[in-house]
């Protein structure tokens, strides 16, 4: 989150100790801080330039493209769309040895909106969504997949499909214990706003891979994705600037002293 943020459409980067402040700042001890931005670093998603003893970071072409993924697909869940009905069925076969890459999958088809009918078979209702799911499906050579695009017949109710195919009653619980939290939120300074913003990303990335964003006319009664959408949205703007204003006064800190600026603040 805080990469995504602070450092997508920064070209200069931003200094290593500036990241360490702001990761501390949510509770990282500086040695955790100091690993996350090192395993950052090896998984390809950040660059380190270095200057005499201190390390200027910014972002690989791999750590823009994931991000900006992230970014457009966070910041559009929620927008109200119109369905024709049509639904995206799959098909797929992972052979038992690969467990691993039978997970991989797993996680993909959730973040793109997929349930589980069972014996490999998945459900979605954004058939525009296929040529992504052919790119996973490349990913892994060991598996194997038919894809249909289908239309609800005459047997069965379409409100069993959906809690067939997604646990409905746990995503309204996340909306609503959502919707709570951080109506009741009001930061009193640039610190808090930070802390704040980052908290609510974090919270509300979770929904595009557990909530298959269902067209209005298969929503169950109870459903307060359109209040949340609106909270996240309403919250993000007004805290925002103010966050990025306090990552910013680290900066000039971090020239001089380092991850020290923190702890002097926390002492005050």
């Amino acid at each position: 989150m805080v990469l995504g943020m602070y450092l997508l459409d920064r070209e200069d980067g931003i200094w290593q100790e500036t990241l360490a402040n702001a990761l501390q700042s949510l509770g990282y001890t500086p040695q955790a801080a100091r690993q996350s931005i090192a395993r950052a670093t090896r998984a390809g998603l950040l660059d380190t330039e270095r200057h005499g003893r201190r390390a200027r970071m910014s972002l690989t072409r791999e750590g823009i493209e994931l991000l900006r993924d992230g970014e457009q697909r966070i910041f559009s869940f929620g927008e109200p769309w119109s369905w024709d009905g049509s639904w995206l069925l799959v098909s797929m076969r992972v052979p038992e040895a690969q467990r691993d890459a039978r997970h991989r999958l797993r996680k993909r088809l959730g973040w793109m909106g997929f349930g589980s009918l069972g014996n490999g078979l998945w459900l979605a209702p954004h058939v525009d969504r296929e040529s992504e799911l052919a790119t996973a499906i490349a990913d892994e050579p060991a598996a194997e997949a038919w894809t249909f695009h289908a239309r609800h017949g005459e047997l069965g109710d379409p409100d069993e499909l959906v809690r067939t195919a997604w646990n409905i009653d746990a995503m309204v619980a996340s909306y609503e214990s959502f919707v709570a939290d951080f109506a009741q939120i009001r930061p009193s300074s640039p610190r808090e706003s930070f802390t704040s913003t980052i908290a609510l990303l974090i919270r509300w990335r979770i929904f595009p891979f557990v909530d298959p964003d269902l067209p209005p006319e298969l929503l169950p009664k109870g459903w307060l994705r359109e209040r949340a959408y609106s909270l996240f949205h309403d919250r993000y703007d007004r805290w925002s600037g103010p966050a990025r204003a306090y990552v910013a006064s680290l900066e000039p800190q971090a020239a001089g002293i380092g991850t020290l600026a923190v702890g002097r603040q926390e002492q005050r």
